[in-house]
């Protein structure tokens, strides 16, 4: 980093001091936790003269506990993009307007977990519906390990609500389909061929400013040997609407890539494939009472509205533990 000329190349350089802020994610609290088990060492030889510092030693050795777990977590985030930015995809399904409603609120709620782990957050395209809410939207997280933390995220998540949208205050179930995919950039190898992909051009809609409906700045690549459609229309640009579609498909096929390595595990093992894009994997809950809890891993907090502001890391980190314990028991069955 201290090259001149280092800043020339932006997202070159951008990648550098993405992945030294994941190395120090690793490197800071195994020199922290040393530290601490050295000053722990010291204590107790101490207190062989002087009884009173065996008094501090449980304090630190809960300190130094709580810094191997923590290490042993981030030892599972050891997938081949895992270290990568996160490319977030949020789809309204079944619910009318109350699923619009619920996918702007998940949105949000991404937005603010980004907010808690000071990772960066880029709206890379938002479809407004007309009512409220949100038909679709795409964001990229970008931080330490963001890929490796959010890939859990994906599949459907289930809210269970008294309808604000209807009149008799009826109970409404609706829907939202996330989709996590990791953010490749160009050194990564990724062939795609022109011919492979088609490009469709054309005028943007929803909220997005004056150019809304007056240019036909919004485009939609079809990839023909995967049948993944990406689209963006939230720049002015066609130029740069483009490049953000483009690596948005880069994304999604290097996410089916290695979902078709992890059927191909499965097979291999006679084990079913890791929960999905079309899976329900949690359930929020406004009523009769307010909770979450995940399908999966059986993770359950009970406050609505703090998972709403963002506090997610609990689930994150109990889908790691249990993503383990599912190769674990793979391994014993075979």
């Amino acid at each position: 980093m201290a090259q001149p000329g280092f800043w020339d190349r932006q997202e070159s350089a951008q990648s550098t001091v993405a992945e030294l802020k994941a190395l120090n994610g690793f490197v800071k609290p195994f020199d922290e936790a040393v530290r601490a088990i050295a000053d722990i060492q010291a204590m107790i030889e101490m207190a062989e003269e002087d009884p009173s510092f065996a008094a501090e030693v449980p304090a630190e050795l809960e300190h130094v506990e709580k810094l191997v777990a923590g290490l042993e977590l981030k030892g599972l985030l050891n997938g081949a993009h895992d270290a990568s930015g996160a490319i977030v995809t949020i789809n309204a399904r079944d619910g009318g307007t109350d699923a619009n409603d619920w996918a702007e609120m998940l949105l949000r709620m991404y937005i603010q977990w980004a907010g808690r782990n000071e990772y960066s957050v880029e709206l890379l395209d938002r479809q407004d519906n007309e009512a409220a809410g949100i038909n679709s939207a795409a964001l990229a997280v970008r931080g330490p390990m963001a890929y490796g933390y959010l890939k859990g995220e994906t599949g459907m998540h289930r809210l269970v609500r008294i309808s604000p949208y209807n009149a008799e205050g009826k109970r409404q179930t609706s829907f939202a389909a996330i989709d996590v995919s990791p953010e490749i950039n160009d050194s990564v190898p990724l062939e795609l061929k022109d011919e492979d992909i088609r490009e469709d051009v054309f005028r943007a809609s929803g909220a997005g400013g004056q150019h809304v409906n007056k240019t036909s700045s919004a485009i939609r690549l079809t990839h023909f040997p995967t049948g993944i459609v990406v689209q963006c229309q939230n720049e002015r640009s066609q130029h740069k609407n483009r490049a953000t579609a483009l690596k948005m498909l880069r994304a999604r096929i290097a996410r089916a890539e290695e979902e078709k390595r992890e059927a191909e595990d499965a097979a291999r093992y006679q084990s079913k494939a890791k929960t999905g894009f079309g899976s329900q994997i949690r359930n929020y809950f406004l009523h009769p009472d307010q909770r979450v809890k995940d399908s999966r891993t059986g993770y359950y907090v009970g406050s609505f509205h703090s998972v709403m502001d963002g506090n997610l890391q609990g689930f994150l980190d109990a889908f790691l533990r249990w993503r383990v314990g599912q190769e674990v028991a793979t391994e014993d069955d075979k």
